[in-house]
């Protein structure tokens, strides 16, 4: 009995700090930290927003609308400015309009509101696509963005020029059997534990087997040209997923850069190969 009141106390205690600082993991920076962070720079984002039934698409632009788009798309949690660095990037912005998503449930695209279906995010986002038709577009996915670019590739292969799978988690096989402790925080009587962007997480890791599984027999519907960027320290995306794409995209022509001691966290880390990519799909 004293042991699980001792439980009992520290999970209060944690669910309390959680909610305290929940602020600090909103993973998203504010009008006046994006001000800062350009401050001195000729070109800053532009902020958008569009209207899909009752749900809200937020995303930052830079560059110009006559050149190729790259879209990113970022993992979870996460927010457009996780890739905010490349919005300063001058030899990428010299060559192509950078688009950055608050992918549905994150940044101020219906904070908190999470979305776990694939097929559900990639139609929230096909007016993005629809909106730059008129020019090449490449899609930029990191970690649970991989598998969101990769279903809006299946879905709508004439208006994607290329991906950039970063980390991405494709395999179904491969993802960590965690539900012993995501199932609880997915009830109701916990899921006011976690702050709102890792609630948003959990929901969609939650399902994310499930989801895989649904579209492992489309991935031959894919006819993008793809790059699969991979590191072999990765602790959260097992770098089997890079083989299982080379494997899976039967009608495109894969790249898989492996670096075997890179981690999960390119867009940071290793940007160059990021930016290196998307310029060879162009």
């Amino acid at each position: 009995m004293a042991k699980l009141l001792k439980i009992a106390s520290w999970a209060l205690v944690t669910a309390l700090i959680f909610q305290l600082t929940s602020g600090c993991f909103s993973f998203r920076m504010s009008g006046k930290e994006v001000d800062k962070y350009f401050v001195n720079q000729e070109l800053k984002p532009t902020i958008r927003q569009y209207k899909v039934g009752e749900r809200t698409i937020n995303y930052a632009s830079i560059g110009y609308d006559t050149l190729p788009t790259a879209i990113f798309l970022h993992g979870a949690p996460g927010s457009w400015s996780a890739f905010v660095h490349f919005f300063k990037s001058k030899d990428l912005i010299e060559k192509v309009q950078i688009i950055s998503v608050d992918r549905p449930g994150y940044g101020r695209s219906d904070f908190g509101n999470s979305e776990p279906s694939l097929a559900k995010q990639s139609r929230l986002l096909h007016q993005l696509l629809e909106d730059h038709s008129h020019t090449k577009t490449i899609l930029i996915g990191h970690s649970l963005g991989g598998p969101v670019i990769a279903k809006m590739a299946m879905d709508y292969p004439e208006l994607i020029d290329g991906l950039v799978m970063v980390a991405p988690s494709i395999d179904p096989q491969l993802e960590p059997n965690e539900n012993w402790f995501r199932m609880p925080l997915h009830t109701p009587f916990l899921r006011w534990i976690l702050p709102t962007s890792f609630r948003v997480t959990n929901d969609e890791i939650y399902f994310l087997e499930d989801q895989l599984e649904i579209m492992k027999s489309n991935w031959s519907e894919i006819k993008a040209p793809t790059i699969i960027i991979q590191g072999g320290q990765d602790k959260l995306v097992p770098p089997g997923n890079a083989a299982f794409g080379k494997k899976m995209l039967t009608n495109a022509s894969v790249e898989v850069i492996m670096v075997e001691d890179m981690n999960h966290f390119v867009p940071w880390n290793n940007p160059q190969l990021i930016k290196k990519a998307i310029l060879d799909l162009l």
